[in-house]
């Protein structure tokens, strides 16, 4: 019988990642704390946080040793899947024990239900050997429920009570990260000594800021789908008469797309963020790429790589406005929408038709996920190119495939820049909550450096919100990033993307290497890079 462990999960089960100097010894540290001016916006978000807002952001500093207890630290992941939160994990049970030899952690199980339903286990050094450097979340689970609700909340505060918390470690992205920023609040107002802690989880790429460069999880992602990528791009270069639609994770913001553009130079990427800046139209988006068909077909190339994001149709402006058109009632509202909606939703396929009418999600809003946005592509990219055939204005020929890469990015053996970033950020939200902190997200500064030169921050969560309506009410919440068009990733995107467009400079990353010439196992994402 095969033994259950490949030779390469035995090996990164053994393998320890390097700590930030800072991080060696946690008892001797300190915070020096930065006061931090608050928008105009940000003002209104006082009001729903009295006890943790305004809040100094912190950053590490060596200081005299200091003695402290053995702390009971509750952790949580939320939401998707994303390479290296068992990182965060094992790093947060080797802080508690750097700090104390008596520490113990505990994992609610499922996710934020389990906080809220009592569901957990103690987290013992036997149970969680196993799962070092490996991907998912499989040794607690995850799950997406929102502590919200009065009932939700004290149950909750209940919870913690009776474990005897001293903390409580949130894993996951925006929604998460607000959901602990309610916890933390609602703790503070009911004298409950638990503090909460948010780290930030996302493959998406659309949790960071001026403080956090990147969310854990989206270099491995990016990698993963890097390498596919540059594997379809090889064999249309070889075979010569597909061209490959790729759909790529990336709801509200493009940074997958602009991550996996940079790594593998397709022959277009589009960029749902410019898209709307330059208010383009579904057709005019299909204009463009039946363009670049049409040219290349002139210099006899009938094949290539176009990469699409998750969200692109949310950024079209006609599109966007006949989601909303239909976001209440589905297909009862198709039948009274405006002019302007009707001949948009007229020019889809009956498939898409009958995908934007399917259930809404918990915010009442259109599945965007569900919709096949580079099969919409290929279908109205055909249509028009046959039109361009009759007139005599397309004389090659095109075949197309569409993928779309998702899942696989997320559960993946975590690279060496996400193994060694989600165990200081494990760390990190231990020194946070040794101090007494609530209320923050943990961060790691630096991230550009050396590991040995990573920093560490304490980042008030109510800092990083912002109001934004959700079902018809305005709430607050932590902000997502969307792809800068003036940053220094996209404008290089911007001046290499016409020599992609018909030279063929596809670039194959290959897989992602645990072991060699650091100058590939040590590689950081390039939108941090650049």
């Amino acid at each position: 019988m095969l033994n259950t462990s490949s030779p390469l999960e035995h090996l990164r089960q053994n393998f320890r990642p390097p700590l930030p100097l800072l991080l060696k010894n946690l008892l001797a540290l300190d915070f020096f704390k930065e006061e931090l001016i608050s928008s105009k916006e940000q003002e209104e978000i006082r009001s729903y946080f009295p006890h943790t807002f305004g809040q100094p952001l912190l950053t590490a500093q060596t200081a005299k040793t200091r003695i402290t207890r053995a702390l009971r630290v509750g952790v949580v992941f939320s939401g998707g899947q994303a390479a290296g939160g068992h990182n965060v994990i094992a790093g947060l049970f080797d802080a508690l024990h750097q700090l104390h030899k008596d520490g113990h952690l505990f994992g609610f199980l499922g996710g934020p239900s389990g906080i809220v339903e009592g569901k957990y286990r103690e987290l013992t050094k036997e149970i969680l050997e196993p799962y070092r450097n490996t991907g998912g979340f499989d040794l607690i689970g995850s799950g997406r429920t929102k502590i919200e609700t009065d009932e939700q909340l004290e149950s909750s505060r209940k919870v913690v009570g009776d474990l005897k918390l001293d903390g409580l470690v949130i894993i996951g992205g925006d929604d998460s990260n607000t959901n602990a920023a309610i916890l933390a609040e609602y703790f503070l107002s009911k004298q409950c000594s638990t503090k909460v802690i948010g780290v930030p989880k996302t493959i998406d790429g659309d949790l960071k800021n001026t403080y956090v460069d990147i969310s854990f999880g989206f270099d491995t992602a990016t990698k993963v789908y890097a390498e596919m990528i540059g594997n379809i791009a090889r064999d249309a270069a070889s075979a010569k008469k597909y061209y490959h639609f790729i759909k790529l994770m990336g709801r509200t913001a493009s940074h997958v797309t602009l991550e996996c553009a940079l790594a593998t130079h397709p022959n277009l990427a589009l960029i749902s963020e410019e898209c709307a800046a330059k208010k383009r139209t579904l057709a005019q988006v299909v204009q463009e790429i039946a363009d670049l068909i049409c040219k290349r077909a002139e210099i006899k190339k009938n094949y290539g790589v176009i990469l699409v994001p998750e969200g692109l149709l949310e950024f079209l402006p006609d599109v966007k406005e006949l989601m909303a058109a239909l976001s209440q009632d589905g297909s009862a509202a198709a039948q009274k929408l405006s002019p302007g909606c009707q001949e948009t939703f007229s020019q889809l396929p009956e498939s898409i038709q009958k995908q934007l009418l399917l259930e809404r999600d918990p915010h009442g809003n259109v599945q965007v996920s569900l919709i096949e946005t580079e099969l919409l592509l290929i279908q109205l990219v055909k249509k028009e190119l046959k039109v361009r055939a009759d007139k005599g204005l397309f004389k090659g020929k095109f075949a197309a495939q569409n993928h779309f890469f998702g899942y696989e990015g997320r559960a993946g053996f975590p690279s060496n820049f996400d193994a060694n970033y989600c165990q200081a950020l494990g760390f990190s939200a231990a020194l946070l909550l040794s101090h007494g902190y609530s209320g923050y997200m943990a961060a790691v500064s630096n991230l550009s450096s050396s590991v040995e030169r990573w920093g560490v921050t304490g980042v008030p969560l109510t800092h990083l919100m912002h109001m934004e309506t959700r079902k018809g009410k305005k709430k607050p919440v932590v902000k997502k990033a969307l792809v800068d068009l003036k940053g220094k990733a996209f404008m290089h995107f911007g001046k290499a993307r016409e020599r992609w467009a018909l030279d063929d400079l596809y670039r194959f990353p290959g897989p992602i290497q645990f072991y060699g010439d650091a100058t590939i196992t040590e590689s950081i994402p390039l939108s941090i890079t650049l």
